[in-house]
């Protein structure tokens, strides 16, 4: 019966988020609440009320929704200050009129601008102040769109993109512990992203030759982008030094491990915003403004909190586990890790991460754990289908990408999609190279 339940849970919340009846905060709250009295009502009770199971799992996931809050928060000052600011004119300045470094500058600033988790954010500033050289230089718009996306898909796997999150609030581990290891195989992705966006760069190249025109490295009358650069009276140019040097420490500090996550952006936020908005009313207006980036997100990680302590404390997460190894050929068991890093391509391009990593994650997660894969293990595995999933229709931010990149969404997704698997077999193939999740499991370990 529990099983039934657990999938019956799962299937009711991917099909009312997918078919857009339900939001992913709603259907993450109301969804298991009303199988978990179904479930309650089946077996006769639970030893811990639904009460306690819902309190605990948000008490599990509080430190991410922090995390994620003060670090949306940081980065948003952080932009609204100026820090990339001056990255954008060099990168403007360096590229000239020769595509292979327009591509690369490109690439460049997608990862620096990506920093900050926020996809939407990356395409906006990358596309609008990139857009106006390819234009006058009738460079294919479709490669600044791949190459910014390909960036953003990787950058998406720090802490605070969403993904790395998500995964580790699913399975009840520390994000710092997941995403740690992962900072090389990410690094030698983007060098990779770099490489193509080189040879993009050469194919522009010969067709185009390297063009001179007046102006292009200047866009300042394009309306998008001075929307972009916000107000005048937000920059600090003169702090940018001391920006800089925050960030650095923040990063530095998250690498060693310093202080927890949530408590370095924290520390990191109120500093940013008293050294570079002095007046307390202006710093009221820079939370209130980022709070439309915040809040969705937070939200919905806390919501997955009481659908994650539903699911584990009733045991249902056990009982499809059973019922999924029963199924499982034995010979595919070690195998999990594996099997979870390549069907993450398909599931969250046809599903959204919500449904992947609080709905099959878990399952597959507890199935792994019969073979001696970790839950750290597994929530490394499931990241390696990002790059693929910005491709999804299911993303809002992906729209913004082609429509400011003035693209079609068909012809963009052809052209993306190979480069996007790649992206994700290199991101396989090294992370199975650096151990961060095992090829074969403990082929013993399920009796």
């Amino acid at each position: 019966m529990l099983t039934l339940l657990g999938y019956g849970m799962v299937v009711a919340f991917m099909a009312l988020i997918m078919t857009r009846r339900l939001s992913p905060l709603v259907a993450l709250t109301v969804v298991p609440i009303a199988f978990a009295l179904l479930a309650s009502a089946a077996v006769g009770g639970f030893d811990t009320s639904i009460k306690d199971m819902m309190l605990e799992g948000i008490r599990k996931i509080s430190p991410t929704a922090v995390m994620l809050m003060f670090a949306i928060l940081y980065f948003g000052v952080m932009i609204d200050a100026g820090l990339f600011d001056p990255l954008i004119q060099l990168i403007l300045k360096l590229v000239g009129h020769d595509p292979a470094r327009i591509l690369v500058g490109t690439a460049v600033l997608a990862m620096a601008i990506g920093l900050d988790g926020d996809g939407s954010t990356t395409y906006m500033i990358t596309v609008s102040a990139m857009l106006p050289v390819y234009e006058r230089l009738r460079m294919d718009t479709l490669k600044l769109a791949a190459i910014t996306m390909l960036c953003s898909g990787v950058m998406n796997l720090t802490p605070w993109g969403g993904p790395t999150a998500r995964a580790a609030t699913a399975l009840r581990v520390d994000p710092t512990e997941v995403f740690l290891p992962f900072i090389l195989p990410m690094v030698i992705t983007l060098l990779a992203i770099i490489a193509l966006a080189w040879w993009f760069g050469l194919r522009e190249r010969a067709r185009l030759g390297r063009v001179w025109l007046p102006g292009v490295q200047r866009a300042d009358g394009d309306a998008q982008r001075a929307t972009l650069e916000g107000a005048a009276e937000l920059k600090r140019p003169r702090l940018r030094w001391v920006n800089a040097i925050l960030t650095l420490a923040l990063m530095t500090a998250l690498v060693l491990g310093l202080l927890p996550m949530a408590v370095l952006f924290m520390v990191g936020f109120a500093v940013a915003v008293m050294v570079n908005y002095r007046d307390l009313a202006e710093q009221r207006r820079r939370v209130i403004h980022h709070a439309g980036n915040v809040l969705p997100v937070v939200s919905v990680i806390f919501a997955a909190g009481i659908f994650t302590g539903i699911l584990s404390n009733t045991g249902m997460v056990e009982a499809m586990s059973q019922s999924f190894l029963a199924v499982l050929p034995e010979s595919l068991g070690p195998y999990l890790a594996v099997i979870t890093a390549v069907v993450s391509l398909p599931f969250t391009f046809f599903m959204s991460n919500d449904a992947f990593y609080f709905g099959v994650l878990p399952v597959l997660a507890e199935a792994a754990a019969h073979y001696g894969i970790t839950p750290i293990e597994m929530a490394r595995a499931s990241l390696i289908g990002q790059p693929v999933h910005l491709l999804s229709p299911l993303v809002p931010a992906t729209y913004l990408l082609v429509a400011l990149s003035k693209v079609e969404f068909s012809d963009f997704q052809r052209f993306t999609m190979k480069w996007a698997a790649l992206a994700c077999l290199l991101l396989l193939l090294v992370s199975l190279a650096m151990g961060l999740f095992p090829l074969i499991g403990q082929t013993g370990a399920s009796t």
